[in-house]
């Protein structure tokens, strides 16, 4: 039986399990450039599915407050243990069961209601958790943000002068849709010239750091967070990480129970998993791959004549600008799906767009690397994209886009998903 038919075989609900069905039909039929996804491993679908689900484990491992706790201790202890050793820290918290939770819980250990957080701004590249309005991280604090240069790339000295002048509790060093490498030993200087704690959040790029392949926090941040999935390629969930014993414990006491109740212990059970992949040589070669794949596809949409925010990438995504074509990130994304390729719009620094249009695209390499393909068909994919993109509106649009979908579900069909 095919591994789609094992899913899919023997079910009850029609309907849900007939949406799942197609939901694995769109994945395997599509290029996948999202980049907070990725595809995981038999083994940690068969992990995040197994009976751990049926278990209350409320509490830490050697002290919950349920019994029949024993082989969940097992799981949790080994997920703790596989990522000290994956990131090179003392301390582990395994059971957020997001980035988002991940982060609330860090600040709710380190910053009280009402103190001031200094983040990246949503609209430079930020994350939501890192201060933004809408948020709990943005009402709770006083969240002040800083922002990039003109050519794209932090500013340090608009960091050190904003944390110099508000004392902030926490500086949050991490973005969602930022492309290059963060200093974060500068970071922690500015931290403590401004008596701040340093908490660091590496969900986008923990993948490349586990393999060496990005600068690594640990050593300069008092707090790491970062999610499991994305360039990890692990499932759904949050880890928080440090080398301070002392923040450790009250770090265990933010998550539970502080900000969440009982883990999710068949998702830790397959985070332990995922740990484990990653703790093998090759994934240090799938994790290069991503890199030179993500450079690879930047430096063809520069070819065709589009600008990359920051001028290129040093991880798994870049940010197109896409002013050139006089065309919104909304509507690139719309198009871009419906010729079988997904992405994201996403705001440019400065973008004179809202955010429900945006003038950029983010696009990521993590997912179609774990399908297999390299960079010259990642190439072939920023040139699927231009031609896309450069034809949009104009008479011979819709032979173009047909064009693109046949180049799609060859690429697909050559690189298969759960076969």
């Amino acid at each position: 039986m095919s591994f789609a038919g094992h899913l899919l075989g023997g079910v009850q609900d029609d309907e849900v399990f007939g949406a799942i069905g197609d939901e694995l039909r769109r994945q395997q039929s599509q290029i996948e450039l999202i980049a907070s996804e990725n595809f995981v491993s038999r083994e940690v679908l068969a992990a995040i599915g197994c009976v751990m689900t049926n278990k209350y484990a409320e509490g830490y491992a050697g002290r919950r407050y349920y019994g029949g706790c024993r082989f969940v201790d097992v799981v949790e202890t080994m997920a703790i243990e596989r990522v000290c050793r994956l990131f090179g820290c003392r301390f582990a918290n395994v059971q957020p069961h997001s980035g988002a939770q991940a982060n609330l819980s860090a600040l709710y250990a380190l910053a009280s209601p009402g103190d001031t957080i200094l983040g990246m701004g949503l609209a430079m590249g930020g994350h939501l958790t890192h201060g933004a309005a809408p948020t709990i991280s943005g009402k709770w604090f006083n969240a002040v943000a800083y922002g990039v240069t003109e050519e794209g790339v932090i500013d340090y000295e608009e960091v050190q002068r904003l944390a110099l002048k508000h004392k902030p509790k926490v500086i949050i060093a991490g973005a969602s849709s930022y492309s290059r490498h963060i200093d974060f030993k500068r970071f922690r200087d500015i931290a403590d010239a401004s008596g701040s704690r340093l908490l660091a959040d590496v969900a986008h790029y923990a993948g490349l750091i586990a393999a060496n392949l990005y600068p690594s926090p640990m050593a300069h941040a008092h707090v790491v967070t970062s999610t499991t999935h994305k360039t990890l390629r692990g499932p759904r969930g949050g880890i928080i990480m440090t080398n301070d014993e002392a923040l450790a414990k009250k770090i265990d006491s933010a998550v539970f129970p502080g900000v969440q109740g009982g883990p999710q212990m068949h998702s830790i059970a397959a985070k332990a998993v995922a740990f484990g992949e990653a703790l093998r040589p090759e994934f240090r070669k799938y994790a290069k791959n991503v890199l030179d794949n993500s450079i690879a596809m930047a430096n063809r949409l520069k070819r065709h004549g589009l600008d990359i925010v920051s001028g290129g990438t040093d991880c798994h995504m870049a940010v197109v600008d896409l002013r050139k074509l006089s065309i919104s990130g909304k509507i690139a994304e719309t198009e871009l799906e419906e010729s079988g390729i997904t992405c994201n719009k996403n705001a440019i620094p400065f973008d004179a767009l809202p955010p429900s249009q945006t003038s950029g695209l983010r696009i990521g390499s993590a997912a179609m690397t774990t399908r297999g393909l390299g960079m010259s068909e990642f190439e072939k994919i920023a040139d699927l994209i231009y031609k896309t993109l450069s034809n949009y509106g104009k008479s011979g649009y819709s032979t173009a886009r047909d064009e693109v979908r046949a180049e799609v579900s060859k690429l697909c069909k050559e690189f298969p998903l759960y076969d």
